[in-house]
């Protein structure tokens, strides 16, 4: 953990990981509310263990900490990943689906909306629990570096990525249209399918966050928070490959790849959800910020 460095009138902070119970409950003290909205995240199998000291302990430390504390309302930022995404009973994905995480990552996020569940059982702790879609700053969409759009868009990332993952021969498979230059790539699975997913605007779930805090009718239930239409790569590349100039690689990949589409109809029946910045909107701005750096 780190400091923000950030100063504002009314805004102080409490440094510390998650499963520090002396930092959650200092952070607790006098708090109206308390949004959980951290995690490790990872996909290595050599991070479980940071993974379940984070978002499970830490997690059951932090309830703790807020149910004493009295606080009114507890959300906690679960994800779409408690979901079987790529291997669905049904599209869109709703919050009555069968929950069957493939990741690590996933089941400790599972774990965690079970320790909220039950502290709003055994101890009336007024939570809600919204399971997150991807989220990213407009500005990352473009950005080589990003932790996400990096390897997703950008074929040397990519390469790099499946590399550190140990996949050696999806790292080949991609290498071999790999000429030096800088690239976009284009990933669809091995039918030829091309990888959907939904890529949601910080703001949107700030917004979202905000409108589930402030509506009593929230408490004790569960949404999927995120943009209303998913991404197809098949139409995303083209958009950012024109801003970038970079040429399109397609690349199939072993396996069923990622496609699915999630509801979020639930949270916008109940609070008047509406999305402000759908995808082309998120490209028109990370147009700018790549101008502005290349």
């Amino acid at each position: 953990a780190r400091p923000s460095g950030r100063a504002a009138a009314r805004y102080s902070e409490v440094v510390g990981a998650f499963s520090d119970a002396a930092a959650t409950a200092q952070a607790s003290a006098g708090a109206r509310s308390v949004f959980h909205l951290g995690a490790f995240m990872s996909w290595l199998a050599a991070d479980q263990g940071k993974l379940f000291d984070a978002n499970v302990e830490g997690t059951r430390v932090l309830v703790a900490a807020a149910t004493a504390a009295n606080v009114e309302r507890f959300v906690f930022a679960s994800s779409g990943e408690v979901y079987p995404e790529n291997i669905p009973e049904y599209l869109p994905l709703d919050e009555n689906h069968p929950l069957r995480p493939a990741s690590a990552y996933g089941l400790t996020k599972l774990l965690g909306e079970e320790i909220v569940r039950w502290a709003g059982r055994s101890a009336g702790l007024p939570f809600t629990i919204l399971r997150f879609s991807h989220t990213q700053d407009a500005s990352e969409l473009l950005d080589p570096d990003s932790f996400f759009s990096g390897p997703r868009f950008f074929l040397q990332p990519r390469i790099r990525q499946q590399e550190a993952f140990g996949n050696t021969a999806v790292a080949g498979l991609l290498r071999q249209h790999d000429d030096g230059a800088p690239a976009m790539v284009l990933a669809r699975n091995q039918d030829g399918r091309p990888f959907r997913m939904h890529i949601t605007d910080a703001r949107d779930m700030v917004a979202g966050l905000m409108l589930v805090h402030d509506a009593a009718a929230t408490i004790g239930e569960t949404y999927n928070l995120g943009a209303t239409d998913p991404v197809d790569f098949a139409e995303a590349l083209p958009m950012l490959a024109k801003v970038t100039g970079y040429p399109i690689r397609t690349v199939d990949l072993p396996g069923a790849g990622v496609f699915y589409q999630t509801s979020n109809a639930k949270l916008r029946g109940d609070t008047g959800f509406a999305p402000a910045y759908p995808f082309a909107r998120m490209v028109e701005e990370a147009a700018v910020a790549w101008r502005a750096k290349n």
